[in-house]
This record gives structure tokens, C-alpha cells and sequence, in this order.
């Protein structure tokens, strides 16, 4: 074992050098290979008992897993919201893993800072002010589950129980109220101990839409009888892309005790168009945020910050108090702000990702992507066999049968697209209603890639 790795060290460059070419091919390749690999598994193999070496491996995973990856980095991966690593962000991540720093504190590197740089410039970029500090974590889930965490401090901090030390069970029943909420805040509030029962629905507008209706959520406010409440409010929901009103919400907060947390994984860009700016109007306002990076930024797996004007109150959740460590300071250690100790410098593929292509860049990706689903859904609306099942308000198209919309039937819809390896979409529900989605996000997708898309669509849905 000792001298496989020697002779790797030794190799390094040229070890280095067969891993860019492979990679390279892999991405310029991105376009043609299939989109969707199902049923890729090549089996299980026992574990080596004797090193190969590095060229080994390559050459090994290059046989057995490679072509059996699906083309989630490519144009037409349209499931989920899935970015794709820009060029620029590729390179801040294989020098990520290069440098190997750990991002539990400061002492001795300069990586803490970068990140902090990194941070600043995303709070501009989402129209952020300055009372509002971050961290760097791996998705959207764990976002919301540090600000509904920094959210139970809180209530805590109002109801005179130390939560953090004496357990959420002081508080006794919590109540968070949400219109549409993503599946990630049931599953952070799980994981807190406040539960999933917990969460309270609140009714939406009217017309199809999935954004809250304010004057419900006054009422539900109303009758809580002044006892203090979580609010999350959705930047950008899943199906349909809708908003709630997060200024309206907000004023709220003149006549009622809550925290807001408004998770705006992917929302949030719409701050980058003057077209869709309004969408996020109030977001500053917000207690706790969350934003992922892997989705429209386009930065590699995994990529997300939270925001919080209540660092005092998350340091008090998340400090590590051991003497190697040091107590947290004026400007904690990113130990003490997340789950995690140990973490790799997840920030350098945003810096290298902001640094090369700047506000007016990602810009462009956002409106493209905004134009090409706007693209997709016009066409779905003229195919005979499928119908939209919301409007196309920002990057998600969102849409059915047009006779007979089963979950069988629909399923096989999206199974015929990715067999046909074109392109990749997800199964969701919608007002009742089986359907699959198509998430725009990715920077390097084309009408020519729309189009496809909507060619396969076309002939999946006239098969059935």
C-alpha cells in the first residue's frame, strides 16, 4: 500500500493530467450522451485487498461506472432544479479538493476569509443588507434547518427558555404556519424536535396559485392569542415557481410575535433580473434565509448559504465549547455556526464562479433560462396530448395529460423521455393532480435543447 502511494506522489502530474483529459471528455461529451441512464448498475465488486494505483482506478471506474452516470450536468437534465458547473466553478473545486482546507476555523489560512468575501458578495447579490450574516452548508435542507433552528433560539429567547440547553421540549408546542412549503422544512423540524405535526398549512390564494394568502395568515396569526410563532414564507415553490408576499408577510410583524424564515433556494436569483426583482421585494426583511448555490449559480455539488440577522442566537445553537477549539468571538468561526465542524472550502467555486463571470453573467443565465421555460410551456400548450396545469412564471413549466392524467400514465410519459436518454423531467402532484415538471436552471441549455425536449414530449405523449 505504502508503495502504491509512493509511486502516485511520484506520478502526480501525469495521474493529474489523465483525470483532465477524461474529465474533459466527459463534459464536452455533456450534449450528446444520453441525459438519463436507467437501470446502469453494473453490479457489486468485492473489496481490493491490494492497491492498483491510481491509473488503475481511473481506468476501472471509466469501464464500469462511467457510462452508467446520467447527464445531470448537461442541458436537458430538467429534473429537480438542477444547475451545472460553469467552467469557472469546476476550477474553484478541483482546487478545493487540492488545497484540502478545513473550514472549521480561521487560525493559520486565509480560506476563512475568502469565504467571508464570497458571502458578502452573495448577500449583495440577493439585494441583502449588511445586518444580515451567513454561512456556507450543503443544501437547501440543511439552510432551513439552521434558520428554523436559529428560529427555535428565538422562541425560546422569547418564552424565557434556553433552548439550546435545556432541549425544544421547554418549549412545549410550537406552532409554524406556511403556505406551501418545501419537504425540507416537515424533515428540518423533525430533526429539531419541534415535529412535522407542527407545521400548520395555511391557506393559499385563489386561482391555482401556491403562494400564501396573506389575510388567512393574519387571521391564523390572530388566533394564536400573542404567543410567539414561526412563519415561513417560499421565494420560488416547487411546482410552479410562485411567491409569496414577502413585504405583506413582513408587516406582520407590527402586530404579531414571529420569526420569518423565507427559503429561497432557488427564488432568490430573481433578484438578478430588473424583470423579476419584484418577485423578492422584502426579502431583506426576512430573520433567516435560504438560498442553494448548486442550483442557479451553477456551482458543482454541494453548494448552499444561509442568512440570519441573529448570529448571537445561532452561535448559541451551534458553538462548539471545547478548549482546542476557542470560544467563539466577534467574528465566529464557521464551527460555530453550522452542524458541521469540519468542512471542506465549499466557498471557492462561487468566488472563482463570481469572479469570472460577475452579476451581469449569471444575469444572463437567469433570464435565459426564465425564456427558454416560457419557450417549453408555449409548446406544451399546443401539443394536442398535454396541457399546462399552472402558468410559467419564472423557470419550472409544470404540466399534465391532457385526457386521463393517472399517475401511470404520466409516469410513463417521463419514463419514455428519459429512455429515449433526450432528456430527464420529475413526477410531482399539482393541485391533485399527477404531473411532471421541467426546471430550468442549468447555463448551458439552448432553444436547440427546448426543442428536443419538446420533440421528445411530443412523441412520448402520442404513444400512449
Amino acid at each position: 500500500m505504502h508503495r502504491t502511494l509512493a509511486d502516485d506522489l511520484a506520478r502526480l502530474p501525469e495521474l493529474l493530467q489523465s483525470a483532465r483529459d477524461f474529465a474533459a471528455g466527459e463534459l464536452t461529451g455533456l450534449a450528446a450522451r444520453p441525459v438519463a441512464r436507467p437501470g446502469g448498475d453494473p453490479g457489486r465488486a468485492p473489496l481490493p485487498v491490494e492497491g492498483a494505483g491510481a491509473d488503475a482506478a481511473l481506468t476501472r471506474f471509466a469501464q464500469r461506472w462511467a457510462p452508467g452516470f446520467s447527464g445531470s450536468a448537461g442541458p436537458r437534465y430538467l429534473g429537480f432544479v438542477t444547475g451545472g458547473a460553469t467552467p469557472a466553478s469546476i476550477t474553484g473545486d478541483w482546487l478545493t479538493s487540492a488545497y484540502d482546507q478545513n473550514l472549521s476555523g480561521a487560525a493559520g489560512s486565509s480560506a476563512a476569509a475568502l469565504e467571508r468575501e464570497t458571502l458578502a458578495w452573495l448577500r449583495e447579490l440577493f439585494g441583502l443588507g449588511a445586518e444580515h450574516s451567513g454561512a456556507f452548508v450543503t443544501g437547501a435542507t440543511v439552510s432551513n434547518t439552521v434558520g428554523l433552528a436559529i428560529a427555535r433560539e428565538w422562541l425560546g429567547e422569547r418564552l424565557g427558555v434556553d433552548v439550546s440547553r435545556a432541549g425544544a421540549a421547554a418549549l412545549g408546542p410550537v406552532d409554524v404556519l406556511s403556505g406551501s412549503p418545501h419537504s425540507s422544512v416537515p424533515k428540518a423540524l423533525s430533526v429539531l424536535g419541534i415535529g412535522r405535526d407542527r407545521l400548520r398549512r395555511v391557506p393559499l390564494l385563489p386561482g391555482n396559485r401556491e403562494a400564501v394568502d396573506v389575510a388567512a395568515l393574519d387571521a391564523a396569526l390572530a388566533g394564536l392569542d400573542g404567543r410567539p410563532a414561526i412563519v415561513v414564507a417560499n421565494a420560488g415553490t416547487v411546482n410552479t415557481v410562485d411567491f409569496d408576499d414577502l413585504r405583506a408577510i413582513a408587516a406582520l410583524k407590527e402586530r404579531y410575535d414571529f420569526w420569518l424564515h423565507v427559503d429561497a433556494a432557488f427564488g432568490a436569483f430573481a433578484a438578478l433580473s430588473p424583470a423579476h426583482a419584484h418577485l423578492v421585494a422584502g426579502l431583506d426583511l426576512a430573520d433567516s434565509i435560504c438560498v442553494d448555490l448548486h442550483k442557479w449559480l451553477n456551482v458543482p455539488y454541494d453548494a448552499a448559504v444561509q442568512f440570519t440577522r441573529r448570529q448571537d442566537l445561532q452561535v448559541a445553537v451551534f458553538h462548539n465549547a471545547s478548549p482546542y477549539l476557542g470560544l467563539p468571538g466577534g467574528e465566529p468561526d464557521f464551527l460555530h455556526l453550522t452542524p458541521e465542524n469540519s468542512r471542506r472550502l465549499r466557498a471557492l467555486p462561487a468566488w472563482f464562479s463570481l469572479v469570472a463571470y460577475g452579476r451581469d453573467g449569471h444575469r444572463e443565465i437567469v433570464e435565459r433560462d426564465v425564456a427558454l421555460a416560457r419557450g417549453l410551456g408555449e409548446g406544451i400548450a399546443a401539443l394536442p396530448a398535454l396541457r399546462l396545469l399552472a402558468p410559467v412564471r419564472l423557470n419550472v413549466v409544470c404540466f399534465t395529460l391532457a385526457e386521463e392524467p393517472t399517475r401511470e400514465r404520466v409516469d410513463a410519459v417521463g419514463g419514455a423521455v428519459a429512455a429515449s436518454g433526450e432528456a430527464f423531467l420529475t413526477p410531482t402532484v399539482y393541485d391533485g393532480v399527477p404531473a411532471l415538471r421541467a426546471a430550468f436552471s442549468n447555463w448551458r441549455t439552448t432553444e436547440a435543447d427546448t426543442r428536443r425536449v419538446l420533440d421528445a414530449l411530443a412523441a412520448a405523449s402520442a404513444a400512449l
